[in-house]
């Protein structure tokens, strides 16, 4: 994130822009519309209900990149969150007052030709279509708000960091335990075709039962898939842990240990092993 408070030159002192929908080119409508179209086949039955119920809410199967305003209308009509433009990353006392204020900071450029794998600042397919659909779930929309509110606290007691670390495993990376089976709600797998498949499937990563003292000591990945994936009863579970838990004295044991490895299990860990069926939880060995 931006480390200045003061926004640059022709930007809003929230650091908010015009996304400025009528530049958008046709070629990138049209890189919105495959991304789109990829994802939209690949999830069903691999992202949670949730996620795609928020699609059809927010009726983002329209072709082309959404126009911020229209989809705010119907945001805000759905759970009163609204999606505002920024010119890429902004400090973080900006960006948690626009979540404690139900306002979700999207960048408004898209990805080019031959980036449609990966991309490490986040673009507005990442942003919209990744995010978005939770906040027109309830639970999830009070949940991201809370996260904000923590983040305003955090900032004052110096635990950014830690903080920091839950917001990557669950808004980004974030996967949820079903009846159905193991489900993924995270950004940054349902925006990823690779990592969609990944995060279910392949027998390397971690997949570790949410603990929220064990995740804000986790370190993360930033340019490969997760080591480490963890996974959440419900989002009302986790909405009431983010809201009934005194992070200070979490933050005080925190402030002097080493980060465990994006890798690490440890002997308190709640491992999600895969039988013919369906997932259950196991100790971890060690």
């Amino acid at each position: 994130m931006s480390q200045s408070l003061d926004p640059p030159e022709g930007v809003k002192p929230d650091w908010t822009i015009s996304q400025d929908w009528e530049s958008y080119t046709a070629a990138d409508h049209a890189m919105w519309d495959k991304l789109f179209e990829h994802q939209a086949r690949l999830l069903p039955g691999r992202a949670v209900p949730e996620f795609i119920e928020g699609l059809d809410i927010l009726r983002l199967d329209t072709p082309g990149i959404p126009d911020f305003e229209d989809l705010s209308r119907r945001l805000m009509k759905a759970t009163g969150w609204q999606v505002v433009a920024a010119p890429g990353l902004v400090p973080d006392k900006v960006f948690f007052d626009h979540l404690a204020n139900r306002r979700f900071v999207s960048g408004r450029f898209i990805r080019s030709a031959g980036q449609e794998g990966y991309l490490q600042e986040p673009d507005v397919f990442h942003d919209v279509f990744g995010h978005v659909p939770l906040l027109a779930n309830p639970v999830f929309a009070d949940y991201l708000q809370a996260y904000g509110k923590g983040g305003q606290r955090a900032a004052g007691l110096g635990s950014l960091v830690n903080l920091a670390r839950l917001y990557w495993y669950t808004v980004e990376f974030g996967l949820i335990r079903s009846d159905e089976g193991l489900r993924i709600y995270g950004a940054g797998i349902v925006s990823s075709s690779a990592e969609s498949i990944f995060c279910l499937e392949d027998p390397s990563p971690n997949r570790v039962g949410f603990d929220m003292e064990r995740v804000m000591r986790t370190d993360y990945r930033i340019d490969d898939f997760q080591r480490t994936y963890f996974v959440i009863n419900s989002f009302e579970d986790l909405l009431r842990k983010t809201q009934d838990t005194d992070f200070a004295p979490i933050y005080a044991r925190l402030a002097d240990g080493p980060a465990l490895p994006a890798d690490a299990l440890i002997s308190t860990d709640r491992v999600l092993t895969r039988g013919t069926q369906r997932y259950a939880f196991e100790r971890a060995r060690g």
